[in-house]
């Protein structure tokens, strides 16, 4: 009984876990903040870079488009990587890569050394995510998989939160020409995480297994194994909905700060504040979200989000508040709650939906190409804002997102609660139906 109760509470799942767990929980958590601050940084920053590098806001959203479009084969190759040689060393070399970069964007003077710099920076960030949420997802109990990486996933805001301060205050406090700069130079600071993780004893008991069996039956999963016909599906559709998802998100946070400055009227640092603010509310979205995806399951809950998300940024961009805080703040961090909580079962559902030996290249396939698939949304927004305001074209554009989302949720399975599996029970379990 006292176990069951354990169970209910807010942080059983937590109290649950083993000291090996907890560890990699925290590292994980902590290495998908800073994941997300180097990731959205850049996307504050653009005002800045436009005045500072001289280029256009084309120019700076072609940048964002190529960064992400990198981080899909990079995060591909990462997952297929962490397959093969290990979940955690795979993790530490990511999180070193994305680092360096991030530090050298700092030091760019041109638009196209900035170009050349963000495309390596996305090689590196694009695997970090789903070779983490891996590792975390193997070792978690099944039951509580979606509060686990719900709470990892909870970073995300964090990260952005903290990327507001670098881009706004922290930016502000320097010349114009060195703020943008340090907030880069600040994006080293990852690299230490690398020292917290063991790499071949931090990988999960159910990864070894699956490589103790293919070695004893002298067999590999390739690069491409996640197209074969009995993954094809899977594969496409987990990649729509992550396109959908992050294409809605992108098209309106990527140009907030942009947004407040140009239509709202407000100074750059205070639209900084304000997304900071956003993140706040997309810290408890995660939360929230974690929770109630074990309940109502993963498909209900993107479909919740997903639709509050499209209501809420209708009342952000179009409601006639004007400049006015004391509107922008409330209603911003309950738009920020669905914008960051849309994310929180991406981890938990991708990881039940691959199998052991193909789990870190399709999670991260699925997961990257979606957001590289987004940056044509970052791209468009504003082509499209050349005939309507910008607002119009953010909101125009997340809905696009949202309609493609939905559709996935229809035709996917529900996989709360199920254990993992190998690709050997996969094909038992189909022949079986």
């Amino acid at each position: 009984m006292a176990s069951e109760a354990k169970d209910r509470s807010l942080f059983g799942w937590y109290r649950e876990a083993d000291r090996k767990t907890r560890r990699v929980f925290w590292t994980c958590g902590a290495g998908w903040v800073m994941d997300a601050a180097d990731a959205q940084v850049y996307q504050y920053l653009i005002p800045l870079l436009i005045t500072s590098l001289g280029i256009t806001l084309t120019e700076a959203g072609s940048i964002a488009s190529a960064s992400y479009f990198a981080a899909a084969i990079g995060g591909w190759l990462g997952g297929w990587l962490c397959d093969r040689f290990g979940r955690a060393r795979i993790l530490q070399l990511t999180i070193l890569w994305f680092s360096v970069f991030s530090f050298l964007s700092g030091f760019a003077e041109t638009y196209e050394q900035m170009l050349v710099i963000r495309i390596l920076h996305g090689i590196g960030f694009g695997a970090e995510w789903a070779v983490g949420a891996v590792l975390l997802g193997e070792m978690i109990n099944p039951k509580h998989r979606g509060k686990a990486l719900g709470a990892v996933q909870a970073g995300a805001p964090i990260g952005s939160g903290i990327a507001a301060l670098l881009a706004g205050p922290v930016a502000a406090s320097f010349d114009p020409d060195i703020g943008w700069r340090v907030a880069f130079w600040v994006g080293l600071a990852p690299a230490l995480l690398i020292f917290f993780i063991r790499r071949g004893s931090d990988d999960s008991p159910i990864y070894k297994e699956a490589r103790d069996r293919q070695k004893a039956e002298n067999t590999s999963t390739g690069l491409m194994a996640i197209f074969t016909p009995k993954m094809l599906g899977i594969t496409l559709l987990a990649s729509l909905l992550s396109l959908g998802v992050q294409g809605a998100a992108y098209s309106v946070a990527n140009y907030l700060t942009t947004f407040m400055t140009a239509e709202r009227g407000l100074a750059q640092s205070v639209a900084g504040y304000l997304v900071l603010i956003n993140s706040i509310g997309g810290f408890f979205g995660c939360i929230v979200n974690s929770y109630i995806s074990d309940i109502l399951g993963r498909r209900t809950v993107f479909r919740l989000f997903g639709l509050g998300f499209l209501i809420m940024a209708s009342v952000y961009l179009f409601g006639p508040w004007g400049a006015n805080l004391w509107f922008l703040v409330p209603i911003g961090m309950i738009y920020g709650f669905f914008q960051f909580g849309m994310y929180a079962s991406f981890g938990p559902y991708f990881t039940e939906l691959f199998p052991t030996e193909m789990r870190g290249s399709g999670q991260a396939f699925a997961y990257n190409s979606g957001r590289a698939g987004a940056a044509l949304f970052i791209l468009g927004v504003p082509l499209v804002a050349t005939v309507m305001p910008l607002s119009a074209a953010m909101a125009t554009l997340g809905i696009v997102g949202i309609a493609c989302a939905l559709l996935p949720t229809l035709l996917l399975p529900e996989t709360a609660g199920r254990a993992l599996q190998s690709a050997s029970e996969l094909d038992r379990g189909s022949a079986s139906t």
